[in-house]
Parts: structure tokens; sequence; C-alpha cells
């Protein structure tokens, strides 16, 4: 299969689908790469790097886009990748398509086949391929929630840890799974006041018996939500719904009571954030403020430590593109119902039930789909 890697064009993006090890093993396994030139020089491999590795190196985009037949990306395709997509591309990246219209229609309109990073799963349910960008995004949060708080920030001038005869920042997390946890763990490293709020108990039971008495849970509910949000310093909405749009969990009559200078970071911004006051921002401007509270909503997060992030994201996703390759798209989701789980878009169908809903658009299952 011929495989192609486009320089990520996102704001402030400097990531890219495939590390040169990557490619060495794609090509070992009998396939071809094509990478455009000047895409890995964000995480410091240059052209040459990818060339020892066994790729060929494209001078554009187009020139990747017309003739690969698999396109491997970290972000969603931007309008002018959108417009270079066409029937019988595979395109396997992140996509986020609930809260993106425009997106979806997009690829539905170009015929490609995209398989979606966020909604593959593995048989313990998890979803293998957000799980290292979530670890990513859990830690950061906390750290640019950290730096939010500083009054050349905007915050209200408070060090989450304290000091001795002061008291900590008050952390609160919405949401215990990959990156709320790595969110309370980065902040109880500061030695934060850290709160975990999610709406299972099982994982409020795993959440205690992992950190015992350095992390207090609170289930969830509209009114414990409430007061802890108006009580915290700094909150980081980690709540994920795989495929559909996060539930809005924080008002704005709630930003109303909080103390001036308090700060919300959104890492669910991507499937289109869980404060209602939240927009999407770059890392070019990345924060704004609403009734005096600092929001931070970067929708590429994991970007600002690109090397790091790559390299995660190359180890959980390598696995499944060498199914995809090696098989095909067809074959690879036949026997990998994991896999298929990840099939967003097909032959203008959409093909997850989530996003379908989200998007409300008519849902065609996935194995329907491939047998039209």
């Amino acid at each position: 299969m011929l495989i192609g890697v486009p320089k990520e064009v996102k704001t402030h993006e400097y990531r890219v689908g495939l590390v040169p090890s990557s490619v060495r093993e794609l090509v070992h396994h009998g396939h071809r790469v094509t990478v455009q030139s000047g895409a890995g020089l964000g995480i410091g491999f240059d052209d040459k790097a990818y060339r020892a590795a066994g790729a060929r190196i494209a001078a554009g985009a187009p020139e990747i886009f017309a003739k690969s037949e698999m396109i491997v990306k970290v972000k969603e395709p931007q309008p002018a990748e959108c417009r270079m997509l066409r029937k019988g591309l595979l395109l396997f990246t992140y996509l986020h398509l609930a809260p993106d219209p425009d997106q979806a229609a997009a690829l539905m309109k170009s015929g490609c086949t995209a398989i979606a990073y966020e909604t593959v799963t593995s048989p313990r349910g998890t979803l293998p391929l957000l799980s290292p960008m979530s670890e990513v995004a859990g830690r950061m949060g906390v750290q640019v929630g950290a730096h939010c708080l500083e009054k050349e920030r905007g915050g209200s001038g408070i060090l989450l840890g304290g000091v001795p005869g002061v008291h900590p920042g008050k952390v609160v997390v919405l949401g215990g799974g990959v990156a709320g946890t790595n969110a309370a763990r980065t902040a109880m490293g500061l030695e934060a006041y850290v709160t975990v709020v999610d709406k299972s108990l099982d994982r409020l039971k795993q959440l205690d018996e992992q950190f015992g008495s350095k992390l207090y849970t609170a289930f969830a509910t509209v009114d414990t939500i409430e007061k802890l949000v108006i009580d915290a310093d700094l909150v980081i909405g980690a709540v994920l719904v795989p495929g559909a749009s996060t539930p809005r969990l924080v008002t704005r009559a709630m930003l109303k009571k909080m103390r001036p200078g308090s700060v919300l970071v959104d890492i669910a911004i991507d499937q289109g954030g869980c404060f209602e006051t939240s927009r999407p921002t770059t890392h070019a401007d990345p924060t704004y403020v609403v009734d005096g509270i600092v929001h931070y909503c970067v929708a590429n997060m994991p970007g600002a430590v690109a090397r790091t992030s790559t390299f995660a994201l190359n180890n959980a996703t390598l696995p499944f593109a060498l199914a995809l390759a090696d098989k095909g798209f067809r074959r690879a989701c036949a026997e990998d119902p994991h896999l298929c789980n990840g099939l967003n878009v097909h032959a203008g169908m959409i093909t997850h039930e989530a996003v379908a809903m989200a998007l409300r658009r008519r849902y065609v299952p996935a194995a329907e789909a491939l047998r039209s």
C-alpha cells in the first residue's frame, strides 16, 4: 500500500502522523511511504531522517493526497485538506466529528473512508488511540491552569501548592477517565487540594483505592458540581462520551458565583467542551475571559509538547496502521471489531451511531456500509 504523511496545517500543530521508526516498520512490511517535506521538523526529524527510514519525500500536500491510498495524520483535516480528499482514499486520524458538522459534510461529500482514532476501542472497553493524548492533555491541563492562575495571565494570583501557613489552591476535575486521572495525579503532585467528580461509583472507588487520602472524590450531580465549581480555583473539564458531543456541566450562572481570576481548562473542547462558555482557541491565542473567569480551551493541547505526544501516539496507532496497510481496511475491519468501531465515514455514510446522533444524520452500521 502507498501511505502518505502530510505536514499538519492546524495552527501551532507540530505533531506528525508517523515518526521515522514507524515509517521503517511499514516499509519492512512491504509498503511504500511518502512524507511531505518538513513534516517532521516540529519534533526534530528532518527529511534526511525519513529518507533513511525508507520514505520518499514529496514537496507538497497535493501530491500526497492525490497519489496515496492511505493518509495517516494527527489532527482532523482542515478545509483545504478536505478539498483534496477523494473516493477510495483511506483517512486515518483524529476526527472529532460530533461538534463539527462542516467537516462531516466535507468527508461525506468526498466519498473517502475515514477511521477516527478517538472511537477505536479495545477488548477492555477503553479507547487505546485516544488514551495517549488524554494522558498528555490531563497532565498539561494542570500545568497550563497553574500558569493561567498567575496575575499577569489574568488569574487570581494563587500558587496551587500553597506554602507553609497558606492554604493550597483547590482543583476540581470533572471526569475520572484517563485525562481526569492524569490531571488529578499532576495536581496532587503540586500539592493542591484535589477533588475528582464522576458519575460512576465504581470509578470513584478505583480512584480512592489508587490515591487514598490524597484525593477527594464526589459523585456527579448538578448540586455537587455547582458547589465544587463555585469554590474552585482551577476547574479541569475532562468529560468524554465516545463519539458524541460533551455534556455542558458548568453553566454561565455558575461562573458568576466563582471567585474572579479562577480558571477553567476545557480538555473536552475537541468534542464541543463541557463548559457552557467554552469555545475553541489556539496556542497562538489560548485564553479569554468571561465574567472574570479565565478560559483555556485549546483544541490541540498535546501539540504544544509535540515530540512527547507524537511518540506516544505512534506507539498506539502503529499496530492499527500496519493492520490497515497489510490487509486493506475492509478485511482489517471485518477481522477486528474494535478497529471497525473507529470507522466514522464511508462512501458518504456516517457509520458510527454516536456521531450520527450528534450530527442528526442517518446512521448506517459499519458492516452494512462496507458491504454496499
